[in-house]
């Protein structure tokens, strides 16, 4: 039981991460491998909420994650903007360029060294037994739950309100939006919001269940086989993918060398790369133009 636990939480952590990956590439088809420092980013913005405004948990939370949208707005507007037109190559380089930027920032600022970031919010973290001998801490159970509201926020957002069926149409056809009078630009800002608040999220909550400090950036890195997995074109499919990735991490953790369990995701991702380039729910017209 306990086992079934970990593969739950770490796949919620994975999908939490992927669906921000989803997000862009499905409304503009650029991969942005920054994701993983725009994660970090929103747990470092935590910390700071957290040490000079206020300690306060739910006040925090809240302000670092306006924050993050705000970072992703400006992250569009001020370089990925200059990227439409341009060739999903130099898109894919720019985004690689700003997250190796970014990560050096955050290091100058915040040092490479640990932080406990529960301790100024004043979160326990303390363990739930939830069945004989199988455990989760709160924040962690925490984690496992917003996923899942995101998920169906996200799900309901892209098919019943008037903005989701906006971006489905700029994904599936920008021309064709663009003729009907959808503004692109606005579009494609959104799905950085969105996509830049799902990662900061993600970061917040895996820095109060843990510690924080610069390899979380490695735990954005493994999302990415779980999104290509999936398929990048598809939220549903980055929820199995997540799913698969977390089984086949723990089971190497538990089963064969722990030392192991950061290749499982890419040895996992070669493998469908090999037999289904587009992931198991991607489509295949629109991971040929990647």
């Amino acid at each position: 039981m306990q086992t079934t636990i970990n593969i739950i939480v770490l796949a919620s952590i994975y999908a939490l991460i992927s669906c921000g990956y989803v997000l862009i590439y499905k409304v503009s088809r650029v991969l942005n491998l920054a994701h993983g420092e725009l994660m970090l980013l929103g747990a470092y913005l935590l910390l700071a909420v957290s040490s000079n405004i206020s300690p306060d948990p739910w006040l925090a939370v809240t302000i670092a994650a306006g924050l993050s949208i705000v970072v992703g707005l400006l992250v569009y507007v001020l370089l990925m903007r200059k990227m439409t037109g341009e060739s999903v190559l130099a898109a894919v380089l720019t985004t690689i360029a700003f997250g190796i930027l970014l990560r050096g920032v955050m290091i100058l600022i915040w040092s490479p060294q640990q932080h406990n970031i529960a301790k100024p919010l004043g979160i326990a973290n303390s363990a739930i037994e939830i069945l004989p001998g199988a455990r989760i801490s709160s924040v962690a159970a925490t984690l496992v739950v917003v996923t899942a509201i995101v998920y169906a926020a996200l799900f309901a957002f892209l098919r019943l309100s008037r903005w989701g069926m906006r971006m489905r149409a700029a994904g599936q056809n920008p021309l064709l939006a663009a003729q009907r009078g959808i503004e692109l630009h606005v579009i494609y800002a959104l799905a950085w919001c969105l996509s830049t608040f799902t990662g900061a999220t993600a970061g917040m909550l895996i820095a109060m269940d843990s510690r924080l400090d610069g390899t979380m950036v490695t735990i954005g890195l493994k999302a990415f086989p779980a999104a290509l997995v999936g398929g990048l074109d598809s939220l549903f499919g980055a929820l199995i993918g997540s799913l698969i990735i977390a089984g086949a991490e723990v089971m190497m953790i538990q089963w064969v060398n722990p030392l192991l369990s950061d290749v499982v995701p890419f040895f996992v991702l070669i493998a469908m790369l090999a037999v289904r380039p587009w992931g198991l729910f991607g489509t295949r017209e629109q991971i040929d133009r990647v």
